[in-house]
């Protein structure tokens, strides 16, 4: 097994000092509230925060409307049904995505079904989560336009200008009124008729217009990259001569048997007794690279990576947004902006953050435990964040081979020969090692190998761009909408809509 000179790892615990004294959160409650809240006295129930962001838009100068009664035509989610799998190649299969899944920004599905008038979702439209995770929220372009959605996301249909809703409820203030209820207490699940108790600004249409055309232009941005991102697929699988995935047609021991069956020889065993290292379409995939690929090699070779990090496990130390470096988890790999990011006390981490845990523009991550073999390329608006232990990392040898990397690891073939790696009798994990010998293919046409890298380079700006112009959007909306405050704000004495 191949592995890269410059693997870095450390497994050490570390030994954190006295910390300071986290800020004392508090408020006042009345009797009311709390029978309100089926006479619940803790205080995880009632929302601190929830409160102030009601309170902000008594104070904001802008008319404050109903979400639900004066910015959407209607808002609803399917019911509840039995699903009914299929095969991705099968006739008629599109892709179905639940509301986690739905906020990546190039969805890959693994379940597929038929066509599902009540589960399909059309542009225009915005989705919001309404349990498990309340208040995740997504535009529909036409990348997400082309699956199904589970029925734990709200449909919203807006009157006008969807950029607008989509930008307030992505704000902090818009999803802690989403999360809890008129007095501030905790929602375990949204209905459609709640959303008329979230409020909403409504200031100029120039200031609306404003908003609503940075978000669209940020969502056209998306569709463009993922198209790049799809095109530097095709062709490494033209390249590389590669049938469709499930085409691909593994050897077995013998074929008449009702259950997969297969020898595998003692030299090939590599020390691993488990049949899942050892499946048929691994040999058959490393067959194919060897016949196209001008050479394979490992992604440990020092032309393909200059590093590959595995951080090694530690106690985490949070701090408030603002205090410390973006902080988040495997789950949130694929999205543009991570939705649950939490923040890492720099004064506590520090030399770790430097020596381990910062990444890169065009650092390519690779999950390593739970859901094994996810892939991203971080974008430039993620450097100097920090991905969790779960997630290793691959320091491309060059810029120019960095984009050409990302994309034979994202690839359905790599797939397999990344999983196959897997260990664990409860949660299964793979290490820096593994991803290290990784078969690697060099393209015969060279020309080819740099147009691929530069589709996914040019993707991922894409993506940079289309975070900076949503930003903008939010930006805007907090300080010119949500926290604007003049003569017409409300006050204690009136009453919200």
């Amino acid at each position: 097994m191949v592995v890269p000179q410059a693997i870095k790892r450390n497994d050490q615990a570390t030994v954190l000092p006295e910390l300071a004294p986290q800020p004392f959160k508090w408020s006042t409650v009345s009797l009311t509230e709390v029978l309100g809240a089926g006479g619940r006295l803790e205080a995880s129930v009632f929302n601190i925060e929830g409160r102030q962001a009601r309170e902000t838009l008594h104070r904001c100068k802008w008319p404050v409307k109903s979400l639900l009664k004066d910015f959407l035509t209607s808002a609803y989610y399917p019911g509840r049904f039995k699903r009914s799998y299929i095969k991705n190649n099968d006739s008629g299969a599109v892709g179905f995505i639940g509301s986690s899944e739905m906020l990546a920004i190039n969805p890959e599905p693994v379940k597929f079904m038929v066509h599902n008038h009540e589960l399909a979702v059309s542009e225009g439209q915005i989705l919001l989560s309404r349990s498990g995770t309340i208040g995740n929220v997504t535009y529909i372009s036409k990348t997400l336009s082309n699956f199904l959605v589970s029925e734990h996301a709200i449909r919203l249909n807006c009157k006008d200008k969807p950029g607008y809703v989509y930008a307030y409820l992505r704000t902090h203030t818009g999803r802690l009124l989403v999360e809890t209820n008129t007095y501030g207490a905790v929602v375990s699940q949204v209905e459609p008729e709640h959303l008329t108790e979230v409020h909403i600004p409504d200031p100029s249409p120039i200031l609306k217009q404003q908003i609503h055309d940075f978000i669209m232009a940020s969502f056209r941005l998306r569709d463009e990259s993922n198209a790049l991102m799809n095109e530097a697929q095709k062709l490494l699988k033209a390249a590389l001569k590669l049938p469709d995935i499930d085409d691909i047609k593994p050897k077995y021991f013998d074929s008449s048997a009702d259950l997969r069956n297969y020898s595998v020889s003692l030299s090939c065993l590599d020390g691993r007794l488990e049949a899942s290292y050892h499946l048929p379409i691994v040999d058959s995939i490393q067959r194919l690279l060897a016949a196209n690929a001008k050479e394979v090699v490992t992604v440990g070779d020092s032309r393909v990576s200059k590093a590959i990090i595995l951080p090694g496990r530690f106690k985490r130390v949070y701090v408030e947004e603002g205090q410390g470096v973006t902080f988040f988890g495997g789950k949130q790999i694929l999205e543009l902006d991570p939705s649950t990011k939490k923040y890492l006390s720099s004064k506590q981490h520090g030399k770790r953050i430097t020596e381990q845990l910062t990444i890169l523009e065009n650092t390519i991550l690779v999950t390593r435990s739970g859901t094994i073999g996810k892939i991203n390329i971080a974008p430039k608006h993620w450097k100097g964040w920090i991905p969790n232990e779960h997630i290793i990392r691959v320091i491309p040898a060059n810029a120019s081979i960095a984009g050409y990397t990302y994309a034979w690891l994202a690839s359905d073939y790599a797939y397999p020969l990344i999983h196959r790696f897997t260990y664990g009798a409860v949660v299964d994990e793979i290490d820096d090692f593994h991803v290290a010998a990784v078969p690697f293919p060099f393209l015969q046409d060279t020309n080819i190998q740099k147009t691929i890298n530069d589709k996914v380079l040019e993707a991922n700006r894409k993506r940079f761009e289309a975070y900076e112009l949503e930003q903008k959007a939010l930006k805007i909306m907090d300080e010119k909408v949500i926290f604007a405050e003049g003569a017409g704000a409300y006050n204690d004495k009136s009453p919200m809509p």
